[in-house]
């Protein structure tokens, strides 16, 4: 298997599993502070439009980056995982609920005190 190759098959697993972990931390922020419609809906939401339009987004900053710095692969590992982080956050960001009944603050309860919560 080529460097090519590889590199493509490497970023489709990454960025799928930081996909998955995305809409999985939203859910849970979600399920926690009674956002949404309902539990249905924001799961139809998560699984057929929020992961692949993410992975999508992810899956194009990672080739991006990938064919833009391919000579300097310790250069382009620090970018790609910056990029990727960043636009998940990003993405996390945009659909994160504001304050509600159940997190007056905005922010669910589990949600560690030393990580800003998303939201712009």
């Amino acid at each position: 298997m080529d460097g090519r190759r590889l590199h493509g098959c490497l970023g489709s697993v990454v960025v799928l599993a930081v996909a998955l972990l995305t809409a999985l931390l939203l859910g849970r922020s979600w399920s926690a502070c009674d956002a949404g419609v309902n539990s249905s809906a924001n799961g139809g939401f998560l699984l057929v439009i929020f992961i692949p339009v993410l992975w999508f987004v992810l899956m194009a900053v990672w080739l991006g980056a990938g064919a833009l710095l391919g000579r300097h692969p310790v250069v382009r590992a620090f970018v790609i995982v910056a990029l990727i982080l960043i636009v998940s956050w990003c993405a996390l960001s945009i659909f994160w609920e504001g304050e509600s009944y159940y997190c007056p603050s905005g922010v669910p309860p589990w949600w560690p005190d030393f990580v800003p919560a998303p939201g712009f």
